[in-house]
């Protein structure tokens, strides 16, 4: 069931639309279901309203199931009659959804603007729904804590135990960084994460919540926590929002990218107006619009975005260098075993 429906309508003047939106005369409702909080409020303004303003015929309703895992659950239920007809998920969910029949291939004959996408955009969804954001993980932290944290092994220093929010699996923040702290103990994700369960072991005690809720950023600014793991899209806004109170950390250790991606699915009501959608959110103005709002990286290369916002986005030539390269099927084939190991030994270690 939705759990969460806006009809969004605007009268703003009409803005540079992709060819598909502009050559096919749509019309009608449709569902989105995406990220709430400050992802649906930015992403309305980004993006939604100047589609509507670009296609007034069309009532775009937006809904969210919660986690990507949840909205995919929501999908599966309804497939028999589906009444989402785009969805925007991170791309381990997004992909099992493929594999289930849930979601549509895309075509480049009737999407040209995935012409414009850069190969990892591409290669994300495969034959299926691409990449439409990109982030990477960082650090959280209140810009009150002395000393500030500086890399990924000041998580266990002794003096924050109890002040931590760590999103454990099925989380994708959970996954992230339990790459990450295997290859900061010198190890290989792809071979083992012995060492990364061992470390997280020992860190588990100094962690206040393995659930943030609502969110990591509302425990620092509500002074229950000093650290979460986080996204930088949203950790940038907020740092905006709270006048620097909340400060992200890429840690030199490196980082892991996150990628959404954007789909059609399978047996939608309204294809057609669902289709104009996913080409226009791909398109270079909305990608520009939503990158220089939140944030969140670019997929269309062909979008110009402003040196300042692409500087805080996880594409910037000094952020990607930190980058360590996931092969997010590999670890869709192995979440499973790493989510039993993290209940087995790493928060049963907390209690």
């Amino acid at each position: 069931m939705l759990t969460r429906r806006i009809a969004l309508r605007t009268g703003l003047a009409a803005l540079a639309a992709p060819a598909i939106a502009r050559a096919q005369k749509v019309g009608g409702e449709i569902t989105l279901m995406a990220y709430s909080g400050i992802f649906q409020d930015n992403y309305t303004k980004a993006v939604i309203e100047p589609f509507i303003a670009a296609n007034p015929g069309v009532k775009v309703n937006f809904t969210s199931a919660g986690t990507s895992a949840q909205m995919v659950g929501t999908i599966r239920a309804q497939k028999a009659d589906p009444q989402v007809d785009v969805a925007i998920m991170d791309v381990t969910t997004s992909t099992i959804g493929n594999i289930e029949g849930l979601f549509d291939k895309l075509s480049e004959s009737e999407f040209p603007v995935l012409n414009e996408l850069s190969p990892e955009a591409r290669a994300a969804g495969g034959a299926f729904g691409p990449a439409v954001t990109f982030d990477h993980l960082v650090l959280a932290q209140d810009s009150a804590l002395k000393p500030q944290l500086t890399k990924l092994a000041d998580l266990w220093r002794p003096d924050l135990k109890g002040l931590l929010a760590i999103s454990a699996p099925p989380n994708i923040q959970g996954l992230a960084l339990t790459a990450m702290v295997e290859k900061m103990e010198g190890g290989d994700y792809r071979k083992s994460i012995d060492a990364a369960i061992r470390r997280l072991r020992e860190l588990a005690p100094s962690v206040n919540t393995f659930e943030p809720n609502p969110d990591g950023y509302a425990l620092i600014l509500n002074g229950v926590v000093k650290v979460a793991t986080a996204w930088n899209a949203r950790t940038q806004l907020v740092a905006d929002q709270s006048a620097g109170r909340v400060v992200p950390l890429l840690p030199p250790e490196g980082s892991v990218f996150q990628i959404n991606t954007i789909n059609l699915v399978a047996g939608a009501k309204n294809r057609a107006a669902g289709a104009a959608f996913l080409a226009y959110a791909l398109s270079q103005p909305a990608q520009k619009a939503f990158t220089e709002r939140m944030f969140y990286a670019p997929t269309n290369a062909r979008a110009q975005i402003a040196p300042a916002a692409m500087a805080r986005t996880a594409t910037a030539p000094d952020i990607r260098a930190r980058m360590i390269p996931v092969d997010w099927n590999d670890i869709l084939k192995m979440r499973d075993q790493w989510n039993n190991r993290w209940r087995r030994e790493v928060i049963a270690a907390a209690r």
